[in-house]
């Protein structure tokens, strides 16, 4: 039988599944922070939700169990399942029903709304009939959810469904492919269950599930310009830390998924990278006075960004010289096409030249890497960079070429 307990912190959802899937491979002796009662707890339970996805083995310390995912054979991220785990009233199931069927009929007020629901769903049943206060209430979560809209008419407000949820039908299709592939997706997987996806993915990020609520409040705070109180665990120092910011902009790795969130701290007084899945919880700051001021200093901060690492805020210069025969012409399509905020020009008939000003250009070597065998020349005003390089020559050339 199902693992069925419902959940009303939907953090503690996330850390679970979040030890086991992320910082997986590790053992019941492992979880000092948590006591054994409560790990065979949680793992039951996350077994349960995951049941098929589970596995394990054993070494010497013991018995090892972790979440194992193939993602070229599902169509749907079974991680959303964290949030159907959360615990509900009766009013609550109950309402969202009734209220969702009452208003694509077309706008309606509260007393309207309460009349329908008495009258046209509950009548026949012996049970209690919501009052006024709890109707209103749903409607008013459900307009901070952007399902329901209202507007005031006279004295009276009258709600209806957003337009996407009156045109949900129409929008099948794409919900099902961005619910797999674009952040905030998890609309997608309450589709009914046994409902085939047309789609099918190859390289597919499953984490980014479990941080959706995180990414939509720090969504919110962007959207009404205000700062955002981080709370952040360090598993460095083994505790939660708070960090104050204005977020500014989302940043998502192509290579491997992690999702990170840019912001000007408020204290340190500098732009700086958050990952979202070590972010606990986020309390929404008063609306700053001058976004535009951040959004300057964004502009001028991302012109040397390649990846999210930010150094020490000095800059490292790298040129490389990358040949390309007359009918290679792809070669140099691929350097315009990913040299990001680099700069690309021909040098001769059969040689280009990729330069760029980054602030930690150990980022771009695995790029670089990709040319070997077509790099002329290579230069960097970081040192490191330059003799890491050429050490991964070196060890290429004994691995394939032998002594020399």
């Amino acid at each position: 039988m199902a693992y069925s307990e419902l959940i009303k912190n939907f953090e503690k959802v996330r850390s679970y599944m979040r030890d086991f899937y992320v910082y997986g491979f590790r053992g019941r002796d492992e979880f000092d922070t948590k006591s054994a009662r409560i790990y065979d707890d949680e793992y039951r339970r996350v077994k349960a939700w995951l049941e098929g996805y589970i596995d394990s083995y054993y070494d010497e310390s013991g018995k090892k169990v972790f979440i194992s995912i193939d993602s070229r054979t599902l169509s749907r991220n079974p991680l959303y399942i964290a949030f159907k785990t959360k615990s509900f009233t009766d009013w609550d199931i109950t309402l969202h029903f009734c209220l969702l069927d009452i208003l694509a009929d077309g706008p309606a007020t509260v007393q309207e709304c309460l009349e329908r629901i008495t009258s046209d769903y509950l009548e026949p049943f012996e049970t209690e009939f919501p009052d006024e206060r709890t109707v209103r209430n749903k409607l008013q979560e459900y307009e901070k959810m952007g399902i329901v809209q209202s507007e005031k008419k006279g004295r009276v407000l009258h709600y209806s469904l957003t337009e996407p949820f009156r045109q949900l039908p129409a929008w099948r299709d794409a919900i099902d492919f961005y619910s797999e592939t674009a952040p905030l997706g998890v609309i997608g997987s309450y589709f009914p269950e046994g409902t085939s996806s047309a789609f099918e993915f190859k390289h597919q990020y499953l984490l980014g599930a479990l941080d959706s609520e995180v990414l939509f409040d720090l969504c919110r705070c962007m959207e009404e310009k205000r700062g955002a109180d981080l709370t952040i665990f360090s598993r460095r120092k083994k505790q939660e830390l708070k960090h104050p910011i204005y977020p500014m902009r989302l940043y998502f790795s192509t290579q491997s998924g992690r999702q990170y969130i840019l912001g000007f701290h408020y204290a340190y007084r500098k732009l700086m990278f958050f990952r979202l899945d070590s972010i606990r919880k986020i309390k929404p700051m008063d609306v700053d006075p001058e976004p535009e001021k951040y959004d300057a200093y964004w502009k001028e901060f991302d012109q040397h960004l390649w990846g999210v690492s930010t150094g020490e805020h000095t800059m490292d210069h790298i040129e490389m010289l990358v040949h390309a025969g007359p009918d290679e012409g792809f070669i140099a399509d691929r350097l315009n096409r990913e040299k990001r905020h680099g700069t690309i020009e021909q040098v001769d008939a059969e040689t280009w030249r990729f330069s760029a000003d980054v602030y930690d250009a150990s980022e771009i070597v695995p790029w670089l890497r990709t040319f070997i065998g077509r790099i002329v020349k290579l230069e960097c005003s970081n040192a490191f960079i330059n003799r890491l390089f050429r050490e991964d020559l070196e060890k290429m050339r004994r691995l394939y070429g032998g002594e020399a």
